[in-house]
């Protein structure tokens, strides 16, 4: 079984150097050089609740050769054109793509792979890139009952779905779904609050889970959300044994915000791979995180101020227009 991992940042670096570590015939794939070289030079560094370090092999993209049984798609949505053109020469029928990309990838996936190939999935840890060759796991991954859920957009347990959850397993429990979809809009509401929120305030998780402002704000998220996902026909899945759908689709602003704050307690030190690459100067994902709310709830006229704001603020972070501070929390709709 030979598998590629197409973006290596902090989600991607951790789930290689487990892979790696348990045996398997795993290259950890970026565009980032020194990473690269320093993943190769001294292997794969977890700090934070892991503290170990594990031998991988590293590569560019433009290293790739021949055919990968699985490739695991952990880059920023807004790499997916390139990344697409690359990966498609290194595939064929049997080959499957698995994204644990943030927000609702899947379908431009099915577009380009076909909906045969393509998996998706979410991820229920969290990590920080440190820097080239060391990524931080945020929370105790041993205290998590779900590490991934995983399946088909028909919700279709095929052998590609056992055959990936199967080397997902080699880093932890890993579940298989029938209805990805709600897995994907809980997954989205979670990142469009905490993300969206960090991004906006240039803060870290706990700084938010501290300010009261902050997080009513969050509750609103979670409102505009369950307004929007009702709209569009769909429902979320229970997530940690918490029905997400009824909290959300009944505007249970306070049970939202109770919610997170009891998911993200033991992350305050983590921060948003959305504000990582504001700090960097990177263009980040929120059209594709919050910005997808505020698509859909234009198409069915809901509307979605909160996460209208972030998008707006994150956007004027990019540009220079905004600072990241959480000044920011006075650039909110009313």
């Amino acid at each position: 079984m030979r598998i590629g991992i197409y973006g290596c940042g902090a989600m991607g670096t951790v789930l290689g150097a487990f892979l790696s570590r348990q045996g398997l015939n795993v290259e950890l794939i970026d565009v980032y050089e020194e990473h690269v070289n320093q993943l190769n030079r001294n292997g794969a560094t977890l700090v934070g609740f892991e503290n170990w370090t594990t031998s991988v092999k590293a590569i560019l993209p433009s290293e790739m050769e021949g055919i990968y049984d699985l490739i695991i798609l952990f880059c920023k949505q807004t790499a997916n054109k390139e990344a697409f053109k690359i990966i498609k020469q290194h595939i064929n029928n049997e080959s499957s793509i698995l994204t644990l990309q943030n927000g609702y990838p899947e379908p431009s996936l099915i577009e380009v792979f076909g909906e045969e190939q393509t998996l998706g999935g979410t991820v229920l840890w969290g990590a920080t890139f440190v820097g080239p060759g060391v990524s931080e796991v945020t929370e105790p991954l041993n205290e998590k009952n779900e590490l991934f859920e995983i399946g088909t957009i028909s919700g279709k347990i095929n052998e590609r779905v056992k055959m990936a959850a199967d080397i997902l397993e080699k880093m932890g429990s890993t579940q298989i779904t029938e209805n990805l979809i709600a897995s994907r809009w809980t997954k989205l509401v979670a990142n469009s609050s905490m993300s969206g929120m960090s991004a906006a305030l240039g803060c870290t998780f706990g700084d938010i889970l501290k300010n009261e402002e902050a997080m009513k704000l969050i509750g609103r998220i979670g409102v505009e959300s369950g307004l929007v996902c009702k709209a569009a026909g769909e429902y979320f899945a229970s997530l940690f044994g918490t029905d997400i759908d009824n909290i959300l689709k009944n505007g249970d602003q306070n049970s939202w915000i109770r919610f997170v704050e009891s998911v993200y307690k033991k992350m305050g030190a983590a921060k948003a791979s959305m504000l990582q690459d504001l700090e960097k100067g990177k263009k980040t994902e929120v059209d594709m995180i919050n910005g997808y709310i505020c698509k859909l709830g234009e198409k069915h006229k809901i509307a979605t101020p909160v996460n209208d704001s972030i998008v707006e603020i994150v956007h004027g972070i990019e540009t220079g227009k905004y600072s990241l501070s959480m000044d920011n929390l006075r650039l909110f709709k009313k």
